[in-house]
């Protein structure tokens, strides 16, 4: 199959219409209008096989999990999604591949009215790099350096699942009923963009939890100037976690594990309450695991306050 057969094949499937896209798919560049009183928003991020995915991971995951990282930096700064580019990077022209990868893209496209408008196609080892763009109402963009001490600390979600289902893959434990749980939750993550929404003017900071919570937390500490503890008896445990490992296993996971694509943040503690509220009617639960404290860096206590030593802190690519 020809390279502009593939684009085309490609565009028919990501037919999603916006107004805004006053160019798209088919030009040297795409033409797009922001809405007046906005700041754009843009993220990029790359999956390589056997780092980001696993090697044999459905063509239909890898659409879906591609945007979906995506989507959740958009959400982590509070933005809504708009459009999004797309460099695919196959070993052959292959049709069949090519027709389900965009399947499992253009579904989470629709979910989010995200138009692709462009993009790029080549030869080499199986990899995807996605731009998503957004935008945010001038100067209200959620940042990392705007946590206090004496903030709560947040996460939406439950963490450890996708860290979970890569400690089991390959092993006996696969036949287990939860991994088939633990497994969907690393191939399809869930962007918080509605939650971004609700966070978006109220929240002092947020993250994405990609590398793993200690890890990205890390980057809030740092550029804030704080200390952030985590409670780790706190930590939100879905059922086919708690039904798979040890409390100790579990915490480990949850700590340092990455790929939850959840959203971490903090909040004014007096405002803390009534933010958890709006987040769970809007459909995504959040959980208080912490508080901003002054130092820095980012420390774990279990449930007698004895610090926890990491083994691992989280994802880091040349390490």
């Amino acid at each position: 199959m020809a390279e502009f057969d593939l684009i085309d094949l490609i565009r028919r499937r990501c037919d999603i219409a916006r107004a805004d896209v006053r160019l798209g798919i088919g030009d040297d560049a795409a033409v797009l209008a922001p809405p007046s009183g906005h700041e754009l928003v843009a993220c990029v991020d790359t999956l390589v096989a056997g780092v980001h995915f696993p090697h044999g991971t459905a063509a239909a995951d890898i659409g879906w999990k591609a945007l979906a990282v995506n989507l959740s930096d958009l959400a982590a700064m509070g933005a809504t999604p708009a459009w999004a580019l797309l460099a695919l990077t196959l070993p052959q022209a292959d049709a069949e591949f090519v027709d389900a990868f965009a399947s499992g893209f253009a579904e989470l496209a629709a979910a989010h009215h995200v138009a692709l408008v462009g993009g790029d196609t080549t030869s080499g080892p199986l990899a995807v790099a996605v731009t998503a763009l957004g935008f945010v109402a001038s100067g209200r963009a959620l940042r990392r350096d705007g946590a206090r001490v004496d903030d709560a600390v947040y996460v939406t979600g439950t963490l450890g699942d996708a860290a979970a289902a890569l400690r089991l893959l390959g092993s006996a434990r696969e036949a287990e009923p939860a991994f088939a749980e633990l497994r969907a939750r690393l191939d399809r993550p869930q962007p918080r963009v509605a939650a971004g929404t609700v966070l978006h003017g109220r929240a002092s900071a947020c993250i994405d939890v990609s590398d793993g919570l200690v890890a990205d937390l890390g980057h809030v500490a740092r550029q804030s100037g704080v200390a952030i503890e985590i409670d780790a008896a706190c930590l939100p445990a879905s059922p086919a976690l708690l039904a798979s490992f040890d409390a100790h296993e579990r915490i480990a996971l949850q700590l340092g594990g990455g790929d939850d694509y959840e959203l971490a943040f903090t909040v004014p503690t007096a405002q803390a309450h009534a933010l958890a509220e709006d987040l769970a009617r809007s459909g995504c639960a959040a959980t208080r695991i912490g508080r901003v404290v002054e130092g820095s860096g980012v420390h774990a206590i279990d449930a007698d306050g004895v610090p926890i030593e990491l083994s691992r802190r989280g994802w880091e690519h040349f390490a």
